[in-house]
C-alpha cells in the first residue's frame, strides 16, 4: 500500500513571459484533495490545467501562493530536498506515452530503470513483477515498444509512473489519442491503482466521456477554479476572495452584464437574475 498523500493550494499564481507579455495561466487557485482521492481536472485548452499539474508535480515553482502536497510546502524545499519528493512521493505522467519511456528498452526494462533513482532516495519501489500485474501489462512485459499499440504503450508508461509506488499519480491526458476501447482499459486501471495502492490520482483531462467516470471533477476556466462535479452534477465553487464563477451552461444564458441578486431562503440561497428598474415579478410575467 502506497502513502497517498493529501494537495492543498493556498492563492495559487503562476504568470510566464510570452512575445513580451505577462500571461497569468493561474490566478489564485485555491484546491484541497484527500489522500486517496481521484481528482479530474477539466477545461479546454488554455485555461490553465496542465500548468496546475506541473506545480503539483514541482517542476517548477508558482509565482505567489503555496502548494501542500502531505507535509511538504513545495516551494520551501531545496534543490536537493525536490529531488527527493518527486522520485520518493509524487509521480507525473506526461501527456504522450512516449515522453515517459526509453525507446529502445521493453516495458520490464523501463520499469526497472525508473526504479534506479527512486531506491537510491529510499522510495518503497512496487516491484517490477507487481507493476506489471497492476496495470495489466503482462503479456506484453518483453516487448520493445515499436510493437506496441497506442493503449499498451500508455500501459507502459502508466507502470513506469507507479513504479516508484507514489503516494501521488498525476496523470496529463493519459487517454488522448486512444480508441475508445483503449481509453475505457486505462481509466479502469487508473480507478484500480487508486483502489488496489491507495493513490492520491489526479487526471488532466479534456474528454467529458472520461471526466463522468471520475467520482470528483474539478473546472479551470481563465486560471481560476471555475466549478465542481460531484457524480455528474456541477456546481459553482465560492473561492475565498468571494468570487462565484458561473457554470457554462448558465453563462450561456445570461449575457455580459447580467446582474445577479442572492437571497437567502429556508435551507440555503437563491440567486435571481435582476434588471435594475423592473421588478423581476413582472419582468417574468411579460416573458410568458
Amino acid at each position: 500500500m502506497t502513502r497517498a498523500q493529501a494537495i492543498t493550494t493556498l492563492g495559487l499564481v503562476h504568470i510566464y513571459r510570452s512575445e513580451g507579455q505577462d500571461v497569468a495561466a493561474l490566478s489564485g487557485v485555491d484546491l484541497s484533495v484527500a489522500a486517496g482521492e481521484v481528482v479530474g481536472l477539466l477545461g479546454p485548452s488554455g485555461s490553465g490545467k496542465s500548468t496546475l499539474l506541473s506545480l503539483l508535480g514541482g517542476l517548477f515553482r508558482p509565482s505567489a501562493g503555496k502548494i501542500f502536497v502531505g507535509e511538504h510546502e513545495l516551494s520551501a524545499l531545496t534543490p536537493t530536498q525536490l529531488d527527493a519528493f518527486q522520485a520518493r512521493e509524487t509521480s507525473l505522467m506526461l501527456q504522450g506515452a512516449q515522453r515517459n519511456l526509453i525507446p529502445y528498452l521493453t516495458v520490464r526494462e523501463n520499469i526497472a530503470f525508473a526504479q534506479v533513482e527512486a531506491r537510491r532516495l529510499g522510495a518503497d519501489v512496487i516491484g517490477v513483477d507487481r507493476g506489471l500485474e497492476l496495470v495489466g501489462a503482462t503479456e506484453f512485459a518483453d516487448a520493445k515498444l515499436g510493437r506496441l499499440s497506442q493503449g499498451q504503450m500508455q500501459m507502459a508508461a502508466l507502470a513506469v509512473s507507479m513504479a516508484p509506488s507514489p503516494g501521488v499519480l498525476l496523470a496529463d491526458e493519459p487517454t488522448s489519442a486512444l480508441d475508445r476501447g483503449a481509453r475505457e482499459r486505462i481509466l479502469d486501471t487508473l480507478l484500480r491503482v487508486n483502489e488496489e495502492q491507495g493513490t492520491t490520482v489526479v487526471v488532466v483531462t479534456h474528454d467529458p466521456e472520461v471526466a463522468d467516470r471520475l467520482p470528483r471533477t474539478v473546472t479551470i476556466r481563465d486560471g481560476r477554479i471555475g466549478g465542481e462535479g460531484r457524480s455528474g452534477k456541477e456546481y459553482a465553487v465560492v473561492t475565498a476572495d468571494g468570487f462565484i464563477p458561473i457554470p457554462v451552461h448558465i453563462r450561456d444564458q445570461l449575457p455580459p452584464g447580467t446582474l445577479l441578486r442572492i437571497d437567502r431562503e429556508e435551507g440555503g440561497y437563491l440567486i435571481v437574475p435582476e434588471v435594475i428598474g423592473q421588478d423581476p415579478e413582472s419582468e417574468s410575467e411579460s416573458k410568458d
